[in-house]
This record gives C-alpha cells, sequence and structure tokens, in this order.
C-alpha cells in the first residue's frame, strides 16, 4: 500500500511543545520503517510551522492546522496514497475528515471531547474536538476548512470513553452516537455499515489505553483497554468498513521515558493496514 504520513506537531497552538512532539517522536521511534518493512510505500510531509504569530493563539492556531492537514490529505489522496496523520491535538482530525470528504467516524479516545463552550468548564479547545467535528460546536471555524461537512452523530462511534464530565454525559444521553468498548466492537461496525457508511475516518487518541499498558500523555486515567485489545478493536472495525484515513494523536515523549509507545503504534498500523488490504 502507498502511506503518506502527514505530521501536525502543534499542541494548544504551540509548536513542538507538550503532545506536539509526539509526531517526531514515532518517527524518530519506528513507524516509517516498520511500516516499509511491512512493504508499503511510505512517504513523510510535515505541514511544518503554519503560523507566525508568537503569541500561539490556541483557536486560530488550532483551525489553521486543519486546513493545512485537509490540504495534505487531499494531495495524498489524488495520488493514490492512504493518509496517516500523526497529531499533538484531536482536534487536527477535523482537516483529516475535511481532507478525505468522510461521512463516518470512529473516535478511540478515554475522554468524550464533546463539549462545547457552553458546557466546558475549561475552555480546552481540544475537549470540544468530536464535537467540532459533529457540527456541534465552532462551525463558522470549522466551515473555513476545505472541504468541510460536519458527520452525523448517528455515524460516529465512540470507543472507550471513559473519563467524561457531566455535561458531556447529559449530551450523549441525546444524541444517537454508537458507544461501544474494545471488547464489543462488532455491533458498532455493523450499524455503521448498516446505514450506509462509505468513507471512515479513524480516529485513535493514545490516551484510550491503560496507562497501566501504556502512558501516552499527562491527561490519563486508571481503567482502559490494553494494547492488545486496541489492536484487535481498530482492526475488528476495519475488516467490514471502509477506512479513508487515519488520525493517531496525543502523543507526548516526556511521559513515555521508556519509549514503549511508538513500537505498539507500528504494531497497530501495521495490523491496520493488513486487515485493510485483505478487504
Amino acid at each position: 500500500m502507498n502511506i503518506s504520513i502527514i505530521l501536525a506537531s502543534y499542541d494548544s497552538g504551540h509548536y513542538h511543545g507538550g503532545c506536539g512532539q509526539g509526531p517526531d517522536a514515532l518517527i524518530a521511534g519506528g513507524l516509517a520503517d516498520a511500516l516499509k518493512l511491512a512493504g508499503h510505500d511510505v512517504a513523510v510531509h510535515d505541514i511544518g510551522k503554519v503560523v507566525e504569530d508568537e503569541q500561539e493563539r490556541e483557536i486560530g492556531t488550532g483551525f489553521a492546522v486543519c486546513n493545512a492537514v485537509s490540504g495534505e490529505v487531499r494531495i495524498a489522496l489524488d495520488k493514490g496514497r492512504f493518509p496517516i496523520v500523526l497529531a499533538g491535538n484531536c482536534l487536527t482530525s477535523a482537516g483529516a475528515v475535511a481532507g478525505e470528504g468522510a461521512d463516518a467516524i470512529i473516535w478511540a479516545d478515554q475522554h468524550g471531547d464533546i463539549n462545547t463552550p457552553e458546557t466546558s468548564t475549561s475552555g480546552f479547545l481540544d475537549g470540544m474536538a468530536l464535537a467540532t467535528v459533529l457540527g456541534l460546536c465552532w462551525r463558522r471555524m470549522a466551515a473555513q476548512v476545505p472541504g468541510f461537512k460536519a458527520i452525523d452523530p448517528a455515524r460516529c462511534v465512540l470507543v472507550n470513553a471513559r473519563d467524561l464530565d457531566p455535561a458531556e454525559n447529559e449530551l450523549l444521553e441525546t444524541l444517537p452516537i454508537i458507544r461501544t468498548e474494545c471488547l464489543d466492537w462488532s455491533t458498532a461496525a455493523q450499524r455503521l455499515k448498516a446505514d450506509g457508511a462509505e468513507r471512515v475516518h479513524m480516529h485513535i487518541d493514545l490516551d484510550v489505553h491503560d496507562p497501566e499498558e501504556l502512558q501516552a500523555n499527562r491527561y490519563t486515567t486508571p481503567g482502559g483497554p490494553a494494547p492488545q485489545q486496541v489492536r484487535s478493536a481498530m482492526c475488528g472495525l476495519a475488516g467490514p468498513l471502509n477506512i479513508a484515513g487515519l488520525t493517531i494523536s496525543a502523543y507526548d515523549p516526556a511521559f513515555d521515558p521508556k519509549g514503549d509507545v511508538p513500537p505498539l503504534v507500528g504494531e497497530l498500523v501495521v495490523d491496520l493496514l493488513s486487515t485493510m488490504e485483505a478487504r
């Protein structure tokens, strides 16, 4: 398979800060090499620094990253390459969704990321990432991302979200989002397929993992699936569905002193692509 790995090295508006160091660390840890060894043709593209604003405003910069990623994803697809976005922030998936023309999304994350400016108590933009993709907030900003169309919540699978704010729980009770655990992915896949989803974006926030098994960043809470369970679930979901692209986000190498994360990400992506090729 021809692969384009797209690096979006921003965290909350800061270039190469915090989780913004994750994309480079995953490449240095052997992700591209693992894909090449598995027989894939791999090209790596870095969107670089997309704004020169020294204040690094989170909202403006976050959507500028989405704009850049949307363009890189479209270029990859035009060249017949499968896009893999390595991102510091989850919001970046809005750019990938736009570039792919995705009509459904799988969102694996320990958080719901479904707050809005009206419900958020922290103002953390990335806590509104999935809400943005689903058209629940930041509509005017998202509309400026080329190709962006909000995804119907009924075509969203939320995997292993265990750390939810009260307002997120209330909102999830009113939305047709498909919630599942890694060990029970098959029903979710069947529902998306039955609903006619044709281009599914897969988003994996690495803090979905049990931090006792894999510590990806500072935001992890106890519980969650082991790496093998995440890998099995993502491959299981990819089997019957057409995965248009992949985003992997929120890896801060400062919280992974032994470098455990990159090899496991490599195994996950290699297995995922193998599943897709076998369809």
